[in-house]
Parts: C-alpha cells; sequence; structure tokens
C-alpha cells in the first residue's frame, strides 16, 4: 500500500468531473486500499479519488472511532435526499478550514462494492454528510464553494499565505 498526495485547494484539478469506473479490477481495489491509507494517516474520515488526483468514481469513508468500518463506494449515486441538518465540516484538501454547510439529513445512495457488485444503502447524520461531501469532489466541488464569496476569498487568501511559509 502507499501513501498518496493530496491536492490542495484551490488546485484546478479538484474541480474536473471523475468519470465513471468502467471496471472493478485489481487496480481499482488498489486505489481505495491506497485511498483508505491515506485517509487514515491525515487523518480523515473521507476522501475521494479526485483529491488524490485520480478522476474516477470511487470513495471510501470511516467515520468509526477506531477506523474499523470502512466503506468503499465505487460510482457512487445520490438517488434520495430529504430533511436537512447543518454541520460544520473540513477537508483533507482544504487543510485547517472548517465551517457549517447545509446538508440533507437522510440520503440513499447506489454504488459498487469491491466485488463489482451493486447495492444500496440508507445514510443519516455524519456518514451522510461524509458521502455528500465526497461525491461532491467526484462532482468537481469543494465544500467551500457553499460558502460567501468573501469567506472563500480569506480562505484562498490564508492557504496562499501557508503555501507559501511551508515552501
Amino acid at each position: 500500500m502507499a501513501l498518496l498526495p493530496i491536492l490542495h485547494y484551490p488546485d484546478t484539478r479538484l474541480h474536473t468531473v471523475a468519470a465513471p469506473v468502467t471496471e472493478v479490477n485489481e487496480a481499482v481495489r488498489t486505489l481505495a486500499r491506497d485511498m483508505a491509507e491515506t485517509m487514515y494517516a491525515a487523518p480523515g474520515i473521507g476522501l475521494a479519488a479526485t483529491q488524490v488526483n485520480v478522476h474516477q468514481r470511487l470513495i471510501v469513508v470511516d467515520i468509526s472511532e477506531d477506523q474499523s468500518e470502512l466503506l468503499v463506494l465505487i460510482n457512487p449515486e445520490i438517488f434520495e435526499r430529504d430533511g436537512e441538518q447543518v454541520y460544520e465540516e473540513g477537508c483533507l484538501s482544504v487543510p485547517g478550514i472548517y465551517d457549517k454547510v447545509t446538508r440533507a439529513e437522510h440520503i440513499r445512495v447506489r454504488a459498487l462494492g469491491l466485488d463489482g457488485k451493486p447495492f444500496e444503502m440508507d445514510a443519516t447524520d455524519l456518514l451522510s454528510v461524509c458521502i455528500q461531501h465526497e461525491v461532491d469532489h467526484l462532482d468537481g466541488k469543494v465544500f467551500v464553494e457553499y460558502l460567501s464569496q468573501l469567506k472563500q476569498g480569506r480562505i484562498r487568501t490564508k492557504l496562499a499565505k501557508l503555501a507559501r511559509i511551508s515552501a
């Protein structure tokens, strides 16, 4: 397994819309394992392939305290949304930035598993937020784009300053 480099906002590659995975093969399974390792090491609770500059529709999520409930969703599609919740979100591609985002409280998702077989699942609360956040990445959207233009500008300035300091 390998740790993968994570793209940081405002990198334009984060706005690439991911293509569907056409075949669940060993390369896709290896990517999922590497993404999980990268997510856990970061540490985070979700990671989309877009964030590691692979533009395929694949996300990994694990909201458990002990990193024991890894969920891999290939070609995830949210086909039902209801309710509303506001959650303070962060993102591995936008380090150190947290803000409130309004999302659906409950979702239904269909996807392929690592075995290539389709499945459907319900998600609520934090799991729902996390899946919606990661699917946004696959669609080329970063959570800060839900915020005001003023906040987005401040975030870009802060991240550019941090990049200069660490360079």
